[in-house]
C-alpha cells in the first residue's frame, strides 16, 4: 500500500517501520522530524526503514526523532522483524539483517495467535575499546573511567555494542532518580569526550544476575526501554564483576533478557507488540517536503 506504515514497540520503546520504495517523500532529517512529532505527527522513538543488503537476508536504516541515524536498535529490530513477519515478507523463523552497527541473527518467536510476538536476536560483540565509541580518552579499555557532568564527579565505562554507551553504575541498594536522568543525560550524551555524542544508561545491580537501568537515548532523549541500552549495561556489569551472565535487565518499561558469553557477544530475547497500521494522509504528505 502507497504511503504506509506499521507501528510497534518493544517495552515501551516505539518505531514505525516503513519502506521507502513505497513512500512518496524522501526521509530526510526534517520529515523524519515531522513524522516522529508526538503532537503534529504520527509519533515515535523513530523510524525504521526497510532497505536491501548483499550480506544479509535484509537491510535495514534506523532514524532517530531528531532526524539523525543510528547503528542499531534491539527494540528497532524485534519490531523490525514482526514488522517483516506481520506484512508476510519474510516466511522463516530465522533470519539475518544488515545495519550500519553490524550484521545481526534474528529468531522469530510465533505465539498461538500466529503473532511473532518475541524474538531473540543475535547483538554481536561488545568492546570496551575508545575507538570503537569514539571516546578522546587514551585508554586500552573504557572502565570505570572519570567524567564529570552536572557538577558531579562520576565513573563511567564506555561500551560498543554497534553503537556507543555510556554506562554509569550506582551500589547495589542506591536508586537512581528520573529527576538525575534528565539532568545527566542531556550533559553525558553531548560531553567533549564523545564527538559523535553517546547513549547513557544510569545502572544499579539489584541481584547477583540483574541490573536495573534508566537510559538516555543518542537523538531520542529519555526512552522506557532500549535493547542496544541493556546489552551495554549488562555487559558493563559482567566486565565489571558486579553480575554474571545470563543478565535480567530491567527498566521502566520492561524487562530483557541477555546472554553474555567468555567473548562477549551478546543474545538478546525480548517481547514485542504491534500497535497498529496504517496510511500518511494526503494532508500531512503536502507538509512533508
Amino acid at each position: 500500500m502507497k504511503n504506509s506504515f506499521f507501528k510497534g514497540h518493544g517495552l515501551g520503546n516505539d518505531y514505525l517501520a516503513v519502506d521507502p520504495a513505497d513512500l512518496s517523500f524522501k526521509l530526510t532529517p526534517g520529515n523524519i522530524r515531522k513524522v516522529c512529532d508526538r503532537n503534529w505527527g504520527i509519533g515515535s522513538d523513530g523510524i525504521l526503514a526497510l532497505g536491501k543488503s548483499n550480506k544479509a537476508d535484509f537491510g535495514l536504516r534506523i532514524y532517530n526523532p531528531d532526524g539523525s541515524e543510528a547503528e542499531k536498535s534491539g527494540n528497532g529490530l524485534r519490531i523490525f522483524a514482526r514488522y517483516l513477519h506481520a506484512t508476510r515478507q519474510v516466511r522463516k523463523k530465522n533470519f539475518t539483517v544488515d545495519t550500519k552497527g553490524g550484521l545481526v541473527s534474528i529468531e522469530l518467536h510465533v505465539d498461538a495467535h500466529g503473532d511473532a510476538s518475541s524474538a531473540t536476536v543475535e547483538m554481536g560483540r561488545a568492546t570496551f575499546a575508545p575507538k570503537a565509541l569514539p571516546c578522546t580518552l587514551k585508554s586500552k579499555e573504557l572502565l570505570q573511567k572519570p567524567i564529570k557532568a552536572a557538577g558531579q564527579n562520576l565513573l563511567f565505562t564506555g561500551v560498543s555494542v554497534g553503537n556507543p554507551h555510556c554506562v554509569i553504575f550506582r551500589d547495589k541498594g542506591e536508586k537512581w532518580t528520573r529527576e538525575e536522568l534528565l539532568e545527566l543525560g542531556p550533559e553525558l550524551e553531548n560531553h567533549k569526550l564523545f564527538p559523535r555524542r553517546i547513549n547513557v544508561q544510569l545502572a544499579v545491580p539489584i541481584g547477583p544476575k540483574s541490573i536495573y537501568i534508566l537510559i538516555w537515548e543518542r537523538g531520542a532523549g529519555e526512552t522506557q526501554a532500549s535493547g542496544s541500552s541493556s546489552c551495554a549495561a549488562a555487559s558493563a556489569a559482567v566486565r565489571l564483576g558486579l553480575v554474571k551472565g545470563p543478565v535480567t535487565v530491567k527498566a521502566p518499561g520492561g524487562t530483557l533478557n541477555i546472554d553474555v558469553d567468555a567473548n562477549y557477544d551478546l543474545t538478546m530475547k525480548g517481547p514485542v507488540e504491534e500497535v497498529a497500521r496504517g496510511t500518511f494522509s494526503p494532508s500531512f504528505l503536502r507538509t512533508l517536503r
